[in-house]
């Protein structure tokens, strides 16, 4: 059988690959790679190891082995297909068993502590002895030291906590792709805007449906919660959206409560084989961060920071939503309502204001000027690339002397069978081998509000910085002038620095040098107007500390669930949940609210006892933007500075020492705090 993923050399021919080709790329490389290791661990006993003949042709096997399945991780989050889940679901534990008898095998691992502790190593550069280092560090956390029994253990657990995460994805995208509220009476749409009834509409035609059809696709459940006048659809709206793959759902068979257990209990039991007291404490070894201690010790001070202005905030808005709204016992599902109407009373502004002068084409090329005035690199678009869905554009970046430097796919739309959020993930990384350099290609994803009828897509602000976030992101993956995989772009960053260029780049959506590249009237190409950018820029801290102790509330949870886990007394999620809202936040859900059942980003993604790097990452992004105040916001000297001392450099040197030479000093929190309208 002809296989694309085998006879793939450039860029994924992605209409071309079918569920069938999967299992079998994925079985002949993990052949490859298994038989290469054991050559290289012969070959080099004879001679020495070294990074030519161990490091280096096990860098090119290995980034094989991630060029044939990144297409098929990323065509699962986005194109999604029982086929095509299925084969995703027999690769996955081959995949893991593969990675976990890499990282425990004693030969490899004796073989890189010969090159550390051999003469080459003072003669290898800064990213190839950081490649090492950190190999070192990985082998003891894949359980190299353990006793066989142990090795087995931990690798068996490791294969099930692939399963069991990639089972929560799943319950939470089937729960989100299965509910669909027909609506036949127009009056129901009351306060809703036009766009949202066009989307609606939209919805309906595409399901064969008469009316409007609203979903949980995040637009959709955003339009209801924010706009719609009736309080019953708004409830009925948040439970569904709030019970989505949960005890309270309705669907039994995609609860993710036993999975969360189980997720919890192999994680705790893994980090105990690798002596571990938690783990949060295993987490916290890749990270910036000393211990979970000095993590809940920076969220306690910011909550402590944050809450007194949280409550403020939420006993206006209470009074406010009994005085003007005639609702005396503020729900959830009134929250976003009535701060909406306040807004509005308050700055004469909306979400839906500001739409007009976001159009798709207008917010893209205001991005790329402003990332060309940033770093002297420019972003054309290709048609040369396959892509997974027709909505999907290609772009190529261009450094100042029209050299290539790297290539993106952007899928921007919310649509069915696509997973929720925004994320940026990694279709090839830079290399260089005997070839030459492979140059990295990063994909980008968002679910926004689509194109309606022959109108473009028209972008909320809070969109256009959802999309500036992940292009921070794109743009670490992709400006990296390291040509060695494991510390290349956002790679060996620890994980609580990794928010720092994407939390960077969503302060330029306040700026009006920055807006004025992009906000123009998708009609009449008007400049978003002097008293409408006024308006905006009150709204900034609009409820700020709410959105800071809720973040907070994520980030203690999820810290808390990890450090506190007890195998007597199983995860304690809710209780845990229950005690640290009681603490921090300031609007607590109904009793039937499964916030936890659809938290993919500690359960299925990578941020397990590591939520909280958003909020320390901001104190870096916001301070590195400080500087760009400071010394002028397109300053090209702090513009290079931050290109070559932060997005560059990778994962070759610790964080901190790259913040130090771009800030010339350790971070400081004041600037959060006053991006935040929190400084004293």
């Amino acid at each position: 059988m002809s296989n694309p993923l085998f006879e793939m050399t450039g860029l994924p021919p992605f209409s071309q690959i079918r569920p069938e080709h999967v299992e079998p790329a994925i079985d002949h490389q993990l052949a490859v790679n298994r038989a290469l290791l054991d050559s290289l661990l012969r070959q080099g006993e004879a001679t020495g190891y070294t990074w030519d003949n161990l490091v280096a042709p096990l860098e090119v096997a290995e980034d094989r082995l991630s060029r044939i399945w990144s297409p098929v991780r990323h065509m699962n989050s986005v194109v999604n297909s029982e086929a095509l889940r299925e084969a995703y679901n027999r690769c996955l534990p081959k995949l893991t068993e593969y990675g976990t008898e890499v990282g425990q095998n004693a030969a490899l691992y004796r073989a890189f502590q010969s090159i550390a502790e051999g003469p080459e190593f003072a003669r290898l550069d800064a990213a190839q002895q950081k490649t090492i280092t950190d190999a070192l560090r990985d082998f003891h956390l894949s359980g190299v030291d353990l006793a066989e029994a142990d090795k087995a253990r931990f690798k068996a657990i490791q294969q099930e906590l692939s399963s069991l995460q990639s089972r929560y994805e799943e319950n939470l995208l089937d729960a989100t792709n299965a509910w669909c509220r027909q609506v036949t009476d127009e009056a129901e749409l009351a306060g809703l805007p036009e766009s949202a009834r066009e989307m609606a509409a939209q919805a309906a035609s595409e399901r064969e449906l008469d009316g409007w059809a609203l979903t949980l696709e995040f637009p959709s459940y955003y339009a209801v919660m924010t706009y719609a006048d009736s309080r019953d659809l708004r409830e009925e709206v948040y439970s569904a959206y709030s019970t989505r793959a949960s005890d309270q759902g309705g669907h039994p068979e995609w609860d993710n409560s036993d999975l969360m257990e189980q997720i919890l209990a192999l994680r705790h039991e893994a980090a105990r084989l690798l002596g571990y007291e938690s783990y949060a404490h295993k987490s916290v070894a890749t990270k910036m961060a000393d211990d979970p201690q000095t993590i809940l010790e920076f969220l306690h001070d910011l909550a402590g920071r944050s809450k007194p202005a949280a409550v403020r905030e939420i006993e206006e808005l209470r009074a406010f939503a009994a005085t003007e709204l005639g609702l005396d016992d503020l729900q959830a599902w009134d929250i976003g309502y009535a701060s909406e109407k306040l807004q509005q009373q308050r700055y004469a502004i909306s979400q839906e204001d500001l739409k007009p002068y976001f159009p798709v084409d207008r917010v893209l090329s205001g991005l790329f000027e402003l990332v060309g005035r940033l770093y002297q690199v420019s972003v054309r678009q290709a048609d040369h690339a396959d892509t997974w869905h027709p909505d999907v554009r290609f772009y190529e970046i261009v450094g100042p002397d029209g050299e290539l430097r790297a290539q993106f796919y952007l899928d921007l739309y919310a649509r069915s069978k696509k997973r929720g959020g925004a994320w940026m993930d990694d279709c090839m990384g830079r290399m260089r081998t005997a070839a030459g350099v492979q140059l990295p290609v990063a994909y980008m994803t968002c679910n926004s509000t689509p194109p309606v009828g022959d109108k473009p897509a028209l972008f909320t602000h809070d969109e256009v910085i959802t999309l500036f976030h992940e292009f921070g992101h794109g743009l670490h993956h992709m400006l990296t002038q390291v040509d060695y995989p494991a510390v290349s772009g956002i790679n060996g960053v620890e994980w609580d620095a990794v928010e720092l260029p994407s939390q960077f780049m969503e302060n330029w959506c306040w700026e009006r040098e920055a807006l004025d590249l992009f906000a123009a009237h998708w009609q009449t190409g008007e400049k978003l107007p002097a008293a409408l950018f006024e308006k905006l820029l009150a709204t900034k801290n609009y409820h700020a500390a709410m959105m800071m102790v809720r973040q907070i509330e994520f980030a203690l949870f999820d810290m808390r669930i990890h450090l506190e886990y007890d195998p007597a007394r199983s995860g304690r999620i809710q209780e845990i949940l229950d005690e640290v809202r009681a603490e921090v936040a300031v609007v607590q859900p109904p009793a039937f609210n499964r916030f936890q059942h659809g938290f993919s980003h500690i359960f299925a993604g990578g941020y397990a006892a590591g939520y909280y790097s958003y909020k320390w990452a901001e104190v870096l992004s916001a301070d590195a933007f400080a500087r760009f105040e400071e010394e002028g916001l397109f300053n090209p000297a702090v513009g290079a500075d931050f290109l070559h001392e932060i997005l560059e450099v990778g994962g070759t040197r610790p964080a901190m020492e790259s913040f130090r030479a771009f800030r010339g000093r350790e971070p400081e929190i004041d600037a959060l705090l006053r991006h935040s309208g929190l400084a004293a």
